[in-house]
């Protein structure tokens, strides 16, 4: 941890100068930042520890405690902004997993300093082949950002209207409340009416406005929410283009029920004693037990022992020259056969 805090030029660290701030190169080795500044004061300057040919402005601010996370943060950046490709440029998912493999080799290669040269080669290719795609995918990357911005800002603009619907409602429910309130007292000091059958009247009032309110509060506004919207409100595909991208969502009633069915092996021989009942055989008794972290995986010795057991008597009956009929009636034998060696 102090070796990350510490300039390796000057030897000043974080405890002595809190105020040191250490900036990484491409090269991934921290420098604090009065010695980039004299380090490039003639020029040119080259890496203390490596040699390599550092420029200035390829010097950032180091985020990461260890300087060789912020180098492969960069180099990152810098590769997936050439290989933006995605699985639609692909025909199949298997080529599109080993476009993403070949991507994590080259971040690799980089990162560690593995064969440079011909990383470097393979990356220039790549951009030639390639320019057209990635060119368009870059394109289709700033558009949905775009498109994703005026999302949010459509989203925050819905929420402030809500705000000021709640807020508007509030403010005249309290002036209806008010404005009976006035009313019932005007009534109780002017009208000759009895004060019981007012103010029976006036609780009446109450409790119809009470049910109107609601009502009014569930009538839709301006911006009516559709079933094409998010659960924000906020409006499937602004532009017209993606409107169609989304599959539509199948039915139940149109989707298949699950049927399990059992599957059925094949062995061409006589069929194993099942798993369950191997160790009632006694078919563990010269084979080694499964220890602790084994077990802890799920492993245990019936699995291996039934697994010899499919092997060997797999594919004993097997014979071209035997008929359908013959291989049945081969196989009830031995099966028959099989039985009775194990009740003995």
């Amino acid at each position: 941890m102090d070796d990350y805090q510490t300039c390796p030029k000057c030897k000043t660290t974080k405890y002595r100068n809190p105020a040191m701030v250490l900036m990484v190169n491409a090269c991934g080795h921290a420098l604090c930042e009065s010695c980039v500044e004299l380090l490039f004061a003639k020029g040119s300057g080259a890496c203390p520890e490596c040699k390599c040919p550092l420029r200035r402005n390829n010097f950032r601010v180091q985020l990461f405690e260890d300087p060789a996370v912020d180098k492969e943060v960069d180099i990152r950046k810098r590769i997936l902004k050439e290989f933006n490709k995605r699985q639609e440029d692909f025909p199949t998912l298997r080529e599109y997993n080993d476009y993403l493999e070949e991507v994590e080799t080259i971040i690799f290669n980089l990162v560690f300093d593995i064969d440079p040269t011909n990383t470097n080669k393979m990356i220039d290719n790549y951009k030639k082949e390639n320019k057209d795609i990635t060119q368009k995918n870059r394109n289709r990357q700033s558009q949905e950002e775009m498109e994703l911005e005026e999302l949010l800002e459509a989203e925050k603009a819905q929420q402030s209207e809500k705000a000021n619907l709640y807020v508007n409602a509030e403010l005249e429910e309290k002036k209806q409340k008010h404005k009976a309130r006035e009313k019932l007292i005007d009534e109780l000091m002017f009208s000759d009416a009895d004060a019981k059958s007012i103010v029976a009247s006036h609780v009446q009032a109450t409790a119809a406005l009470a049910k109107e309110q609601p009502k009014a509060a569930a009538q839709p506004s301006s911006g009516v929410v559709k079933s094409s919207k998010f659960s924000s409100g906020i409006q499937i595909g602004l532009r017209g283009q993606h409107t169609n991208s989304f599959l539509p969502i199948p039915k139940q009633e149109d989707l298949p029920l699950y049927r399990y069915t059992a599957p059925v092996f094949d062995y061409d021989g006589p069929p194993p004693p099942p798993i369950e009942k191997l160790g009632k055989l006694n078919y563990f008794a010269n084979i080694r037990a499964a220890n602790i972290a084994e077990r802890a995986g799920g492993y245990t010795e019936a699995m291996s022992c039934c697994r010899a057991l499919q092997e060997a008597l797999g594919g004993l009956f097997y014979s071209p020259q035997l008929t359908h009929k013959t291989a049945v009636l081969a196989t009830n034998s031995s099966t028959q056969d099989t039985d009775d060696m194990e009740t003995t």
